[in-house]
């Protein structure tokens, strides 16, 4: 249950935009649902999605009861890098999914987490189980996964204070001149196409800091930290600046590399343990398709 009182500063918004805003890994239809539902309650009653929020006012968000789906427990020979009691960090191949959807239950990261670790949490729904963040099918790289539900409110705290590292390594068109930089420019879906995000006035905070890492002929590859954590946000904000991701079919140039998707490469992954408060830190390198396409533009550009 989480539980939210308005401040002063946010009097008057409707409460499914306010709520999409705060609440982690959702987005404002997911909200409305909710709200529908009867799940969320303002001052112990129901309300409409519309309705105007005042400073003082108690929200109340419950968990949604657990649905048993038909989800199997599949043998993919996951790379788990870290696992206690409560935490584990993986590895997500490229070309992965994270987790079901409906009509898609094979092959994802959770039909993997399920064969191999004994226990997830399940504050994420019957689909996805032990999921406290995302990457996209084509981004390679460490996840941080939940085992029960306290840890898992524990590392969500982490995400919306901003205490998570995140660093990822991009490969992008064009040579950018200046050796770091910020992006910070809000991010919602592309009212032209419904299937994209994109950077509106109305949309979600998000900031992206990114430092040089290497300057080619056309290229450059970047270290990218997330400070938030929105959807498809690296990709988003590099294309706005205008330096989309190298392979990105979705926000990238018509004339790329053959990449089989975006060469984006989640690196690093830091955390406080929820258990003992120690401060973790995960690293692991790119993938060979990755340093195999770097490696052929060094040795063309000699």
């Amino acid at each position: 249950m989480n539980e939210i009182t308005v401040g002063k500063s946010n009097e008057g918004e409707r409460l499914d935009r306010f709520l999409s805003t705060v609440v982690p890994d959702s987005s404002r239809s997911d909200i409305q649902g909710r709200i529908k539902d009867g799940i969320v309650t303002v001052n112990g009653g129901q309300v409409k999605p519309n309705y105007k929020i005042k400073a003082d006012d108690e929200i109340v968000i419950r968990e949604r009861e657990l649905i048993e789906a038909d989800i199997e427990a599949e043998n993919l020979n996951l790379d788990i890098v870290y696992e206690d009691s409560d935490v584990a960090v993986v590895y997500k191949p490229k070309g992965m999914v994270v987790h079901p959807s409906a009509g898609h239950y094979g092959g994802t990261l959770v039909n993997g987490l399920m064969y191999q670790l004994d226990e997830l949490s399940g504050i994420n729904g019957e689909l996805r189980p032990g999921i406290v963040h995302r990457i996209d099918k084509d981004t390679s790289g460490l996840l941080m996964v939940a085992k029960h539900d306290v840890a898992h409110r524990h590392l969500v705290e982490q995400l919306v204070d901003k205490s998570v590292t995140r660093k990822y390594t991009a490969f992008v068109h064009g040579v950018i001149p200046h050796d770091k930089g910020t992006v910070d420019a809000p991010i919602g879906r592309n009212p032209k196409e419904r299937q994209e995000m994109a950077v509106v006035d109305d949309g979600k905070d998000a900031v992206t800091h990114f430092n040089v890492l290497e300057r080619f002929k056309d290229y450059t590859l970047v270290e990218c930290i997330l400070e938030t954590g929105r959807t498809h946000q690296i990709r988003v904000h590099m294309k706005y600046i205008g330096y989309p991701l190298v392979g990105d079919p979705k926000y990238g140039q018509r004339k790329t590399m053959d990449t089989g998707g975006q060469m984006l490469h989640a690196g690093t992954v830091g955390f406080t343990h929820p258990g003992n408060g120690e401060r973790l830190e995960f690293k692991t390198g790119l993938p060979d398709y990755f340093e195999e396409i770097l490696e052929d533009l060094r040795m063309r550009e000699k």
